[in-house]
């Protein structure tokens, strides 16, 4: 006897698809109506969206950004702050459950150039620390356009545990919305790119040696 449940699954699933399907063959439709003129259009479109991006890479390359770097006084906290959009500060001291987020930090650093991964020890900030009520370390303080927004405080949405997995920590930090994040993690996508182009040398390999 058939499940109703597993017909109805399928059949929703049978949409679905045919409904995507239905989407890719209009823009391929669209696609092949444009003349040589509009696909001139598009592509001048294309370039300066990416003459913009790289423009603004460069500036935040310049200010800092793509590395997890160190604030050594309250004022240059402010500093930071004023000058990116969106920036992480990790409030720490030297621990070891700190030193686990300054692993991850360094990490996201170098995915996310788009915010500022700062760190600034907590003990050596005490009107920072007051003012943003900096208790228990590490505490990161989610920022954007010069405000907190949003806190991780220790490990306790992580797992509770100092074994969390840096996507982990780049999914949490995304639900502020403090980094470009497409709804699958960057680290995710950049190791199943990895896998992929292995499978292909593999198979390249292989074809080779026949």
């Amino acid at each position: 006897m058939a499940n109703p449940i597993q017909e109805i699954i399928e059949k929703q699933v049978l949409t679905v698809a045919k409904a995507m399907e239905d989407k890719i063959d209009d823009e391929i439709a669209s696609l092949e109506k444009l003349d040589e003129d509009d696909l001139e259009v598009l592509r001048e479109r294309r370039l300066k969206q990416m003459k913009k991006m790289a423009e603004k890479k460069k500036r935040w390359m310049s200010i800092g950004h793509g590395e997890y770097s160190e604030i050594h006084s309250e004022k240059d906290f402010f500093s930071v702050v004023k000058s990116s959009e969106r920036v992480v500060c990790h409030f720490y001291r030297e621990n070891w459950p700190c030193k686990v987020m300054d692993k991850h930090m360094s990490i996201l650093a170098k995915q996310h150039i788009e915010t500022r991964f700062v760190k600034i020890q907590a003990e050596k900030s005490p009107f920072l620390a007051e003012r943003l009520k900096i208790v228990v370390l590490p505490t990161l303080a989610l920022i954007k356009n010069t405000k907190v927004d949003d806190y991780v405080v220790g490990f306790n949405e992580l797992g509770g545990k100092d074994d969390f997995s840096t996507e982990d920590l780049e999914e949490r930090i995304a639900r502020a919305q403090v980094i470009h994040y497409e709804g699958e993690s960057s680290l995710k996508q950049k190791s199943t790119t990895q896998v992929r182009r292995n499978v292909r040398q593999s198979a390249r390999s292989d074809s080779d040696s026949e």
